[in-house]
C-alpha cells in the first residue's frame, strides 16, 4: 500500500508541475467570473441559467483534467524509459496501475473541491443560501463518476497508440454515455430486430454515467436525494471502477513493454 500511495503522490506532483496546474486556476477564475454574473440579475430564471453554465464548466473541466492526465500516464512512463526501473524495484504492474489510478483520482478530487468551493461561495453570497449537503452529494457522485472514467481511460491507454488517440476516443465514449445513456433503451424499443436487441444489450452492459449527474438538484434547489440511493450509486461506481481496473490489470500483465 505504501508503494501505491508513493506512486499516487508522484502523479499528483507531476500534474501540478505541468500546465494542468495553471489551467486549473484559469478555469476556476472563469468559473468565479461567470458565477459572479448573478449579482447583475434579479430574475430567478437568469440566475438558474448562470448556475447551470457554471456547473457545466465544472463538469467539462473535471473531465478534461481526468481524461488527459490519465491518458498519458503509462505511455509517458514507457517513452521516458522510467517504467522499467520502476518495475525492477520491485513494484508489481498491479501496484503501478493502482498508483496511477489513485493519483489521477485524487488530483481530480482536489480540482472538484476548488471548483465547488468557489461556486458555493459566489452563488451563496448572492442567494444567501448555502445548501452544503446538496453540494456534497453532487461533488461526491461526480467524483465517483470520474473514478469510472479514469479507470476506463487507464484501460484504453494500454491499447491505443498515443495519448491523443486515447483522450479523443475516451471523450467520445464519455459524451455518448452521458448524452445517450438514459435514452438508449427507449431508442431500442423503436428499432426492428436485431437492432433492438443489440441496443438493449448495450444499454444494460454499459456504465450509466448520467446517473451521477445532480446538476438539476443544485440549479433548482431541490431536496437531497435519499441516502440509500446515494450509497447505492457509490457502490455502483466502485463496482464499475473495479471492473475496468481488473481488465487493465489483466491487459498490463500480458503486455510486452519493450515494444
Amino acid at each position: 500500500m505504501n508503494k501505491i500511495v508513493a506512486l499516487a503522490g508522484v502523479v499528483i506532483k507531476e500534474l501540478y508541475r505541468r500546465k494542468d496546474f495553471y489551467v486549473l486556476f484559469v478555469l476556476t477564475a472563469l468559473l468565479t467570473v461567470a458565477a459572479g454574473m448573478v449579482n447583475f440579475f434579479n430574475d430567478d430564471k437568469i440566475i438558474r441559467i448562470v448556475k447551470d453554465v457554471c456547473l457545466m464548466l465544472i463538469w467539462v473541466s473535471a473531465l478534461i483534467i481526468a481524461i488527459v492526465t490519465t491518458a498519458r500516464q503509462i505511455p509517458a512512463e514507457r517513452e521516458a524509459r522510467t517504467l522499467f526501473p520502476l518495475l525492477a524495484k520491485p513494484v508489481s504492474r498491479g501496484q503501478v496501475l493502482a498508483g496511477k489510478f489513485l493519483g489521477c483520482w485524487l488530483a481530480t478530487g482536489v480540482a472538484l473541491v476548488v471548483f465547488y468551493f468557489f461556486f458555493a461561495i459566489i452563488t451563496g453570497s448572492r442567494e444567501h443560501i448555502w445548501p452544503w449537503a446538496v453540494y456534497f452529494q453532487a461533488m461526491w457522485l461526480q467524483w465517483f463518476m470520474l473514478a469510472i472514467v479514469i479507470a476506463m481511460v487507464l484501460l484504453g491507454s494500454l491499447y491505443f497508440a498515443a495519448p491523443s488517440s486515447t483522450s479523443t476516443i475516451s471523450f467520445i465514449l464519455v459524451v455518448g454515455m452521458l448524452g445517450l445513456g438514459s435514452h438508449l433503451n427507449t431508442l431500442a424499443l423503436q428499432q426492428p430486430e436485431p437492432m433492438q436487441s443489440l441496443l438493449a444489450g448495450i444499454y444494460f452492459a454499459m456504465p450509466h454515467l448520467e446517473w451521477f449527474d445532480l446538476r438539476d438538484f443544485v440549479v433548482y434547489d431541490q431536496k437531497l436525494i435519499a441516502w440509500p440511493a446515494f450509497a447505492l450509486a457509490t457502490v455502483y461506481a466502485v463496482v464499475w471502477t473495479g471492473i475496468f481496473l481488473l481488465l487493465a490489470w489483466f491487459g498490463f500483465r500480458r503486455k510486452n513493454l519493450s515494444t
